[in-house]
This record gives C-alpha cells, structure tokens and sequence, in this order.
C-alpha cells in the first residue's frame, strides 16, 4: 500500500515538473520576444510536439499565462501575447476609433444595428427626454488590429439630431457627424465603470467565452446644441453601454496630490 502511494507522489510530481517546465518555457519565449505582443503562440498540438507532454499539461500552462495576464485568448483563433499597453485614460473624452487609433493600433468598427426606437423610462430619465420619445439605437463592436475590444450601444435624441437614422455608421464617425453636421460641441461626460461578465450576444460579438470577466461602462454624454433662435443648449446628447474585454484592455488614471 505505502509502495503504490509512494509511486502516485512520483507520478504526480513529475507532472507538477512537467507543467511549471512548460509554463516557464513559454513565459521566457514571451520575455524574450520570440512571442512579440499580440502574436498568436503555437497551438496545443504544436506545444504537445514541441515539449512533449500531455495535453493536459500544456493547457494548465495556458491556463495559468492567461490568469497571470501574460497571454489572453480569442475564441476559434487561438491564445496570444498580451500587451502591457492598450490603456485607457478615464480622464480623456474621445470616440472609440480615436482611443484605438491613439494606442498605435488599426481601428474598425462593424455595425450590429442602426435603427429608431423609443426611449423606454430609464433611457428617458438619462437622456432628459419623455418617455416614449423617438431616439436612434446603434449597436456596434469596435476591432483592434483586427481583434474585437468593446461592444457598444449608444443612444440619441431624434429631436436634436432629425433624420441621423439616414447615415451610414459604417463609415461615417458618430462624433464627426455631430460636430459638422448638427453644430454640436461636446462638452463634458459623466461614466459608471463597473465589473461584469461576459453573457449571450455580448460574448459572441467580442469572441470571448461565456462568463468571461468584462468591464462596463455606462456615459452619458453632454454637449452644447444650437437652438432655432440662433444661441445653443446644454443638454445630454448620448447615452451609451460599452463592454470592454479585460485581457486586451486596460485602464488607468493620473493622479496628483
């Protein structure tokens, strides 16, 4: 009995051994830049070869890589090298494709639904209109380096932006939209940041798993709008809900004493 206990305490080490070997081997890959940040690292079949180990073995490294935060991974494609950059400065009101385009990465952004709709109590109450009035709903996932980074709804006035269901989001920027065409000097914007989980359409769009930890955001927007007698208002002009994924994203503040 002692003798087959002894051997399992083996058996077991050895694939302790096996896995911190792996998982160390492939952390100096990414150290050394033979992985570079968001390069896709060779899949489990391949580090199966490489190392010769079990399968097992290979994805409790990845497991652990991944929960250290040096590699995230993207349903169907594979796992990657995370970036210590993507950061996201909380103090700085820009669009999406700027915030992406300032990180030096190729922004995209592919439209899910543009349509009019109603503002039901909570949307009202936010965007400081009655209930039931006409608003424009746009559902969009933003893509760096081809890889999807937040899925966002956003929600307008119709009564300030007459006729904004008539442009094409896949092209044309929200915000230039407003700015150029409408008169709009955005101003100012005060956002709720809270942890989420990734659920249903959401996590389908960003590619990631269900249950997968997310971050949310929820800004409503404010900006001065000209007026028929020729002055401007201040008023909410965007309501919007954006999930972030947390293993290509990260967020920071500057702070001063």
């Amino acid at each position: 009995m002692d003798s087959h206990r002894h051997q399992a305490v083996i058996l077991i080490a050895d694939k302790v051994l096996k896995y911190t070997a792996v998982k160390r081997a492939i952390f100096e890959m990414i150290n050394s830049g033979q992985y570079p940040v968001n390069s896709l690292i060779p899949s489990e079949r391949e580090l199966i070869e490489i190392y010769r180990v079990s399968r097992i073995t290979v994805r409790k490294a990845i497991d652990d890589l991944v929960a250290d935060g040096y590699m995230y991974r993207i349903q169907g494609k594979g796992t990657y090298v995370k970036s210590d950059g993507a950061p996201h400065d909380l103090y700085s009101l820009v669009s999406c494709t700027e915030e992406i385009e300032s990180m030096g990465m190729a922004a995209a952004r592919r439209v899910i639904r543009a349509e009019v709709g109603v503002a039901d109590a909570r949307l009202a109450a936010r965007l400081q209109i009655d209930r039931g009035s006409p608003v424009f709903d746009l559902e969009r996932v933003y893509y760096a380096n081809g890889s999807p980074i937040n899925h966002t709804t956003t929600h307008l006035p119709l009564d300030a932006f007459p006729d904004l269901e008539q442009h094409d989001f896949t092209v044309d920027s929200l915000y230039s939209v407003l700015e150029n065409q409408y008169g709009v000097t955005i101003k100012n914007a005060r956002r709720m940041l809270e942890a989420g989980s990734a659920a249903g359409a959401v996590a389908k769009q960003l590619e990631v798993a269900e249950g997968s930890p997310l971050i949310l955001f929820e800004c409503d927007i404010h900006g001065e709008v000209p007026t028929s007698a020729g002055g401007t208002t201040l008023r909410v002009i965007e309501a919007f809900t954006c999930w972030y994924r947390t293993d290509v994203h990260k967020f920071y503040i500057d702070q001063v004493r």
